[in-house]
């Protein structure tokens, strides 16, 4: 590069390193992790559009400075992803050796997944209302033309998951090779790893009744990796502020905003759906006697954690965090619907994105939206779809690829909403987060372990830093 172009890029990093030193200064000065979280968010913003505006949408410049910049973004979302597993498993085993009452366990695990399973569905028939009724169904927008390169991306992606046949697909969440798995080599890992988890659970119990001494150092040990796990969370999440900065600059920088205010509407219709969903994860905690308030007050530090991260699995060790300390869950029950939740039956990724992803494409291809027989396809497929897809990097692509795929719909949809897609996946996860969160506290209160003392409580909150303490 010339020296001409090289300034730009030695400017740009300039701002950014001098934006990151003043995140750092705000904690030096007690200022609070959200409070951060959020001025690295508005920080962000900022750079981005300015790096657009000096620099120019996908100039050289503009390119080797973000480039550069990613070294902090994909850096903590490379060390958040290096956790996924990890914690997966020793949230499921530790749910197994630190529970004192493991009758329970099996309610536990069925009525989390009813919760989970329950509301994709009601998550996929508000995605196919909110564009039926709104005149999205068949938009002009799905007139486009996809990037050559973009859709070979999508047609890969849609092969690894295009000939699995629902049985095939079942089996697939097996774990054949557990240390692949833990690896994350296949789009169904987190799930495999979930089962194994629970079979190691289920073999600390019937251990703990033949050899005590035995089961007794195994939950030594899991309860020291736990420990360990945790405060590399911590370690982790302490970097979010900076992380944050980062990535909402990249995101604000290369976003092509022409195309944002042509699919407004979408980004719109998109937000109603998910706030309907909060209004009905709200309606199931009237139904377990929880004040919705009180939920969005105690709640509010791991929703905007998901929703400015845009990470399921980040959210994990705060959102079990949030539901034992703060909310009176259980802490069996906090680990399942934790990470059954990050897996399985994902409200926005795998529920309202593809639902409303295939009601706007079906009219082309001469479908009529409002027939039952379309809606009940619909729900049956992405209720199925959210099984093991939702929870992996890109889940709602997969999710959305899986549905388009088994409906026999154009998968290029996909490819013209991606410019509009990262600001309506910070809804999404934050949306995904809340229905593993009420999915723990209707279980622990089936069960009778909910401590509604800890609940009314309004001094127990998590702040979301330094949370992770064992």
């Amino acid at each position: 590069m010339s020296l001409e172009s090289i300034l730009p890029v030695l400017a740009v990093l300039a701002v950014f390193a001098a934006l990151l030193a003043g995140l750092r200064f705000m904690k030096a000065k007690g200022a609070g992790f959200t409070p951060r979280v959020f001025t690295a968010l508005g920080l962000g913003i900022v750079l981005g559009i300015g790096i657009q505006l000096a620099l120019g949408r996908g100039s050289d410049a503009a390119t080797t400075a973000l480039d550069w910049m990613s070294i902090v973004g994909q850096g903590y979302i490379a060390l958040l992803k290096m956790l996924v597993m990890p914690l997966v498993f020793v949230a499921i085993v530790g749910a197994f050796t630190r529970t004192k009452v493991t009758e329970n366990l099996g309610r536990i695990s069925a009525v989390v997944l009813a919760v989970l399973l329950g509301t994709v569905a009601v998550a996929a028939l508000t995605g196919w209302a909110a564009v039926a009724f709104s005149g999205l169904a068949g938009a002009s927008f799905t007139d486009g033309s996809v990037d050559a390169t973009k859709l070979d991306a999508l047609q890969t992606s849609q092969q690894q998951v295009a000939d699995l046949t629902l049985p095939q697909e079942v089996l697939s969440f097996i774990p054949t090779n557990v240390f692949a798995d833990l690896a994350g080599t296949r789009a169904t890992s987190t799930i495999a790893v979930v089962i194994f988890s629970a079979i190691v659970g289920l073999a600390y119990l019937k251990l703990r009744d033949k050899e005590t001494e035995q089961a007794a150092f195994f939950k030594q040990l899991i309860d020291s990796l736990y420990g360990i796990v945790m405060r590399i969370v911590s370690m982790v999440l302490a970097l979010t502020p900076y992380g944050v900065l980062a990535l909402i600059a990249h995101v604000m920088a290369t976003s092509d905003y022409a195309a944002i205010l042509d699919l407004g509407k979408f980004v719109a219709v998109s937000y109603g759906a998910i706030v309907f969903m909060f209004a009905v994860h709200c309606l199931i905690l009237l139904g377990n006697r929880v004040n919705p308030l009180t939920y969005l007050k105690k709640a509010f530090p791991v929703l905007s954690f998901a929703f400015v991260a845009r990470t399921s699995a980040g959210a994990m060790p705060l959102n079990i965090e949030t539901q034992t300390r703060a909310l009176g869950v259980d802490e069996a029950t906090a680990n399942f619907s934790a990470s059954f939740g990050m897996s399985i039956g994902q409200n926005g990724c795998a529920g309202i994105y593809p639902a409303m992803l295939a009601t706007i494409i079906a009219p082309t291809v001469g479908i009529d939206v409002l027939s039952p027989a379309f809606v009940a396809g619909l729900v049956a497929v992405v209720v199925i779809s959210s099984f093991g897809v939702a929870g992996v990097g890109g889940g709602a692509t997969f999710a959305s690829l899986i549905v388009l795929g088994t409906m026999g719909l154009p998968i290029e949809i996909v490819g013209l909403l991606a410019s509009v897609e990262p600001l309506i996946d910070m809804g999404r996860t934050a949306l995904n987060v809340s229905d593993s969160m009420v999915a723990g506290v209707t279980a622990s209160n089936a069960v009778g372990d909910l401590d509604r003392a800890v609940l009314g409580d309004p001094a127990a909150r998590v702040s979301g830093e330094g949370h992770a303490g064992v």
